[in-house]
């Protein structure tokens, strides 16, 4: 059973996620807050498997409190998935940052929305399309702001750029001819290494350190 909890400053919005929610059988409802101060209240209570966390709310965002959950060890099995706006699409490097594991934007279809929750339950990264395509737009305007970790080795490095072109590990097995178990364990080692909580800040510090480029393969097969 995951549990969920449900924050959004809107009381109808609020509502129709919790009924969605609760019509899985999979599911449960663990609580509900309509801003961020109460947010982090709750996941330091209630310890949900997961946060579904709306973006812009009064007094504390999403953005702070996300932070906040992530940050705290009462927490550390609670993982953050944001409801974004296409006006919200400059605040998903600030979110990525601040520990969030995943992005889906407000009008997704209800089943999208409960196959997402159990994705990021599941220690995965998902980021919807359109924000996707629009956080590889920004980062394709910025310099590399760091070098990459010397610990991490050519290959490693290959697997790092097919995740920030959004594969999923047996779509990288494939592209890269590796075994399916070898790219989870490069990718396990990649999370160590580079102090990344999940997928999502993989794919932010791919393009930070430049290994990662609009439009490139991941590697050559």
């Amino acid at each position: 059973m995951i549990r969920v909890a449900v924050v959004d400053d809107q009381e109808l919005v609020r509502s129709a996620f919790v009924l969605l929610l609760q019509s899985h059988p999979g599911l449960a409802v663990v609580g509900q807050a309509g801003d961020g101060r109460a947010a982090v209240a709750l996941a330091r209570s209630a310890r949900p498997d997961v946060v579904l966390m709306d973006v812009r709310m009064p007094g504390l965002d999403g953005l702070e409190a996300t932070r906040r959950i992530v940050a705290d060890d009462r927490c550390r099995g609670t993982r953050v998935l944001m409801l974004t706006t296409y006006d919200d699409d400059d605040l998903v490097h600030a979110a990525l940052r601040a520990g969030a594991s995943g992005f889906l934007l407000k009008d997704v279809r209800p089943q999208h929305l409960l196959d997402a929750i159990e994705v990021v339950a599941g220690g995965e990264a998902l980021l919807a399309p359109t924000v996707t395509r629009r956080l590889i737009e920004l980062f394709a305007t910025l310099p590399a702001l760091r070098p990459v970790h010397a610990s991490v080795t050519e290959r490693e490095r290959d697997v790092l750029r097919a995740v920030a072109r959004g594969l999923a590990n047996r779509e990288i097995a494939e592209a890269l001819n590796l075994g399916y178990g070898t790219v989870k364990t490069h990718v396990s080692s990649l999370l160590l290494k580079l102090g990344c909580r999940d997928r999502a800040q993989l794919v932010m510090y791919a393009y930070e350190t430049g290994q990662a480029v609009p439009g490139t393969p991941a590697a050559e097969k």
